[in-house]
């Protein structure tokens, strides 16, 4: 009797280790982490760039996040549903006379970032993506209070909602 309780608390136990599968939308849902920035500077510590990473955590139902580098490249069939942004889009915020002006850089207009799941089965996938832009240092640049707003999208095109990262000064060419 003492050896079917032992078992019975065991397979219990063991039971309630066990993660259950998540139940997440199949449309992608993102929520804001962080944003930085890391001055890169020349061979002669002259400011050359800004390289901004705005990280952000993420949830996809189905798993199908992303685009492997050749399709990525295959501008006639993979690209064009796409349309005239990637499987992100950042919308830059920039401060102008006490209001936030928007727009997408040229830079920043159809971006990819990869396949997350490369195993192709179907299922929930959560985790954080780091996506980078840059912002130039000239001779006639001074510092601009910024932000983002960002969303993702899958491959069946379900848009995730859109989130806004704080605000951080980067260089801004007059």
């Amino acid at each position: 009797m003492k050896i079917k309780v032992l078992l019975f608390c065991g397979f219990a136990i063991t039971l309630l280790g066990c993660d259950p599968t998540p139940n997440f939308n199949t449309v992608p849902s993102i929520s804001y982490n962080d944003i930085s920035s890391e001055t890169e500077l020349d061979s002669n510590g002259k400011k050359i760039r800004e390289n901004v990473t705005i990280s952000i955590d993420f949830e996809d139902g189905d798993g199908n996040l992303g685009a492997t580098e050749s399709e990525i490249n295959d501008y006639v069939n993979f690209r064009p549903p796409y349309g005239n942004w990637g499987n992100y889009e950042l919308i830059t915020s920039r401060l102008e006379n006490n209001k936030w002006v928007e727009r997408i850089m040229a830079t920043d207009s159809i971006k990819f970032f990869p396949l997350l799941k490369v195993d192709g089965k179907i299922g929930p996938i959560k985790g954080k993506l780091d996506l980078h832009t840059t912002a130039y240092y000239t001779a006639n640049t001074k510092q601009v209070l910024f932000k983002f707003k960002l969303r993702i999208r899958d491959r069946s095109l379900h848009v995730s909602n859109q989130v806004v990262t704080d605000s951080l000064y980067l260089p801004y060419y007059q």
